[in-house]
């Protein structure tokens, strides 16, 4: 990987260096981490097969296509990429048919950047059919985007997902506030150049230079994020 220096950061019209702020979805915004896992228990149960609980820390937070081929490799199920792709994003739409359950603070801080006017982004590894599902409990108006783990060609840990938000909301990547609750998100959105929140769902995530860690979104406000990005004279 190429690094680059930052430009410097200059202060927004409003007196403010932070230009966007980028969120997950799973485990962050909506408390759906462990719905994944148990319905890949569920599926493999169905094809003969127990997952080891130690598995969950490799798939919790990836795309599709790398936790869905790590646990056909692992177990030698008799099932095609794609079919269990298609499979488990059946099920999880079937489990948030009626409501999709909110992290604690996440209704209060998304409803605080929307009244603020904050450019904000939810940047997921789940494919575009079940972010729409979730957008609706949500409230897809909060958000100026959405991007999906299906529309990049690279999704996380890779930066793709999250230079593409940085980039159609016209925004620097490090005048973005990025809040990431795994190590695969954390590392995207890194590696982009953003100022990272992690709130740890499933998983430990290390300290690290510039990285944040909170113990929830309820730690987490418009000030917060604000005084992460520091303008430079």
């Amino acid at each position: 990987m190429t690094s680059t220096v930052p430009a410097p950061v200059a202060r927004t019209a409003d007196g403010h260096a932070l230009q966007a702020v980028l969120l997950d979805m799973d485990g962050t915004l909506v408390d759906t981490e462990g719905f994944w896992w148990e319905i890949e228990v569920e599926v493999f149960a169905e094809l003969g097969h127990r997952l080891e609980e130690s598995w969950r820390d490799v798939v919790v937070g990836g795309p599709m296509t790398r936790s869905a081929a790590f646990l056909i490799e692992s177990t030698s199920a008799a099932i095609t990429l794609a079919e269990l792709s298609i499979l488990l994003n059946e099920r999880f739409e079937a489990r948030i048919a009626d409501q999709v359950p909110m992290m604690p603070g996440a209704e209060r801080l998304l409803a605080e950047l929307a009244r603020h006017n904050v450019p904000t982004a939810l940047v997921s590894a789940s494919h575009r059919r079940v972010i729409d599902r979730v957008l609706r409990s949500l409230g897809p108006e909060r958000f100026a985007l959405s991007v999906a783990g299906d529309e990049v060609a690279r999704t996380k840990p890779h930066p793709d997902p999250y230079l593409l938000a940085a980039r159609t909301l016209g925004a620097h990547p490090s005048r973005c506030a990025v809040i990431e609750d795994t190590a695969t998100g954390v590392a995207s959105a890194e590696a982009a150049g953003c100022r990272v929140v992690a709130v740890p769902s499933v998983g430990l995530i290390p300290p690290a230079p510039g990285r944040t860690i909170v113990r929830s979104l309820e730690d987490v406000d418009l000030p917060f994020l604000r005084s992460l990005i520091t303008p430079m004279n």
